[in-house]
């Protein structure tokens, strides 16, 4: 069993930067495949970013080149780290782990992911 708790996030201005960070308890986080997703009001929960524990990383097109997801094994940490933020960037983030034996697997489907953390929110304004 794995808990991710979730820290980071808040207000800030368009331009601006954020980073999310979600740790985990357990001691075979370095096997897990990890991924952030969003959920907007009214809007369905969207992959932001994943990545396998071999280092592998998928961005959506909305944040290539703005996010960068990262992670580091011996905290059991992953990260968000989110640069020139938009107001459409608002929403409630949440981080996903699901343990797999591949590390050059990550996940963009919120259905394959086993473990959530508690979201976030992040507000952008204009």
């Amino acid at each position: 069993q794995v808990q991710l708790v979730q820290s980071g996030g808040g207000l800030v201005q368009a331009g601006g930067s954020l980073r999310l960070s979600c740790a985990a308890s357990g001691r075979t986080f370095s096997k897990y495949a990890m991924g952030w997703f969003r959920q907007a009001p009214g809007k369905e929960r969207d992959v932001v970013a994943a990545i396998g524990w071999s280092g592998g990383t998928y961005y959506a097109d909305s944040v290539k080149g703005r996010f960068t997801i990262s992670r580091d094994n011996a905290k059991t940490t992953v990260y968000l780290q989110m640069n020139s933020l938009k107001p459409e960037d608002t929403a409630v983030y949440y981080c996903a782990g699901k343990l797999v034996y591949d590390g050059a697997y990550y996940y963009t489907r919120d259905t394959a992911y086993d473990y959530w953390g508690q979201g976030t929110q992040v507000t952008v304004s204009s």
